[in-house]
Order: C-alpha cells, then structure tokens, then sequence
C-alpha cells in the first residue's frame, strides 16, 4: 500500500507543479494551449494536470513551453517523480507502469485517439520524428523480447494476432473516447470563445476588466531587450462597442532596453479564431523602432454579432517568430460587444 501512495503522491506532486505553471500564465483554455503547441491534444494537456497518472517526458515538455517556461527547469522534477512510479511499480506488480506513448501529437475532432500501426511481419516501431524516451527503451521501460521466435530480437504478429489486435484497439478507442469527453471540462467540451482568458467559458462583460496574473519569471530573448507600455490610445480596457463592426486598435509601447525593435510583431496566442470572437490579423506589425523611442502597434479588430466580452492577448516576438519577452504578460485587448 506504501508503494501505491508513493506512486500516487509524486504523480500529484508533478501535476501540481503543471497547475501552478498554467495559473501563473493566466490558465489559459488547453484548446487554446494546443493551438499554440501545434503537437499535443488539449485532451493530453488537460490529463497531464489531472493526477491520474505521469505525462510523457515530451508531453511535459510542450506543456512548459506553451505557458513560456524553460522544459530544463523541469526536467529534474520530472525525472525524480518518473523513479518513483517506475520504483513503485517494480516493488509491487500489482501496481502498472505509466505506459504513456513518449510523443503525444494533436488529434483533430473532440477527442484524442492514438493510432497504433501493426504490420503482419513487420516489427512495432517508432516514428524517425519521435525523440527516444528519456531513459532509454520503449515506453514506460518496457523492453521487447529479444528472444521472440524467428524474430531476429524484434516481436512480430501473425495475420490473425493482427485482426485480433486490431479489434481489441479499436474497442478500446471507443471506450476512451467516451470516458474522455465525460471527464472534459466544460471548457473542453464546448469553448464557443477560446480568447485566451482565464477561465474563457465564465467571462461575460461583468468580468471585464480581466485581472491576469504574472508569467513565472524568464530574461528576455536577446539580452538588454526591455519594453513598457505606455497607453492604450484607442479602445481602453472596457470600452463598449456595435457588434458587427471594424475598428482600429492602438497600443503605444517603449522601447527601454538596448536593442532596436527590427522585423518584431506582436502574435495572437489564440490563433484558431472562432465566429462568435473578435477577429484580427495572426501577426500585428510593429514598425522599426531604436532604443528610447515610442511606437503606436495597430490592428483592425472586426467584432462578432453575437455580444459578450472580447478578450485577445497577444506576446511580441522577433524576425524569427521567437517571444521576445517571455517573462512578460501579453498584451491584450478587451472590449464589450454591444447589440446596438
């Protein structure tokens, strides 16, 4: 029993450790957090902070770098809590090994499903892309048996072990993906307005103006880079307008440091926009600007039909398309749609 509560507290420990992360950026929606990764699913993000069990190494590692941490800072933590279960799971049997896929990639559709691909005669193998697992070995610290018959070390199924397989998987998809979208969170079962909030599902203008809370702390990209913002000259934190309208929004920002400000933008974070939200342009151009000097940053925002609060966060990044300031609140623009 003391192996099981072992395994279990430095799960829980670990996915603490990724809800702390997520609330210090605000606890963006994991829809929006898998638009930004690109490679995981907000279904894999979500159990990753849920304690039912140890998130991938990789899993882990897109998880800090959407909420603009550094995975290395993470790594330790994570490899200390990944000894416990496996110590836990050698010491007692019963007790299954954390049998995660070490790559989790994006499934379109509500729910994540994960394709194991079998070829009659042909060893079950990784994708090239994958990195290897951080000790070595299949998932969990699973080896195959090198002494499986004809194989040469590799395992290999026959034709009806294949079908038989097969079935069984795709039975078991289907039960996941029930159990999945029961376990969602209402954000993840239906997000009308991923906009980057806090809890984006539960804003309304009563909500407005959103109070974000600070990233954890991280130098920025290039060294002596500094900005402030200076005001917003249009569209200030509340400000009601006509549904169905463009207008213009400027923010006024300074660059304090040592580096000029050349080929810099400022980019959506939720860049998978939906009807019912503002809508602007992914990357927002910010003119050339040399140490000292102000800039005004504008986009045409063009507002839903439907009323409600539009909140839009944005985070400046360089020619390369790399944030900037990564220890820094994104910017933002929140404005009430009104039906006029």
């Amino acid at each position: 029993m003391d192996d099981r509560r072992a395994r279990a507290e430095a799960i829980e420990d670990f996915a603490a450790v990724l809800r702390q992360l997520r609330n210090a950026v605000g606890n963006p929606p994991f829809r929006e957090m898998s638009g930004r990764s690109g490679a995981i699913s907000h279904t894999t993000l979500h159990e990753a902070t849920k304690g039912n069990r140890l998130p991938s190494w990789e899993t882990t590692v897109e998880f800090v770098k959407v909420c603009d941490a550094d995975p290395a800072a993470y790594r330790e933590r994570w490899e200390s809590a990944n000894r416990a279960v496996r110590s836990a799971s050698a010491a007692d049997p019963s007790i299954p090994a954390d049998d995660h896929p070490t790559g989790e990639f994006a499934a379109t559709g509500a729910s994540e499903v994960r394709t194991l691909h079998l070829a009659v005669g042909s060893p079950v193998s990784r994708p090239a892309s994958l990195p290897s697992p951080p000790s070595g070995g299949l998932a969990g610290g699973v080896q195959p048996p090198a002494d499986a018959p004809g194989s040469g070390g590799r395992l290999r199924l026959s034709r009806p072990a294949v079908l038989a397989t097969a079935a069984v998987i795709l039975a078991a998809a289907i039960v996941v993906v029930v159990a999945v979208n029961r376990d969602s969170t209402p954000e993840e079962q239906h997000n009308p307005s991923p906009t980057g909030s806090p809890s984006t599902a539960a804003l309304s203008p009563a909500d407005c103006p959103v109070r974000s809370t600070n990233p954890p702390w991280a130098p920025p990209l290039h060294k002596g880079d500094a900005a402030t913002f200076i005001d917003d000259v249009t569209l200030p934190d509340c400000t009601r307008v006509a549904a169905g309208e463009t207008m213009t929004k400027v923010w006024r920002l300074k660059n304090t440091g040592t580096v000029p400000w050349e080929g810099y933008s400022l980019r959506r974070l939720d860049l998978t926009q939906q009807a019912d939200q503002c809508q602007t342009i992914s990357d927002v151009p910010i003119k050339d600007t040399k140490p000292g000097k102000t800039v005004d940053i504008r986009t045409d925002i063009t507002t839903p039909r439907k009323p409600g609060l539009c909140y839009v966060r944005f985070k400046m990044v360089d020619a390369s398309g790399k944030v900037v300031f990564p220890g820094s609140r994104p910017l933002n623009f929140q404005i009430i749609v009104d039906v006029r």
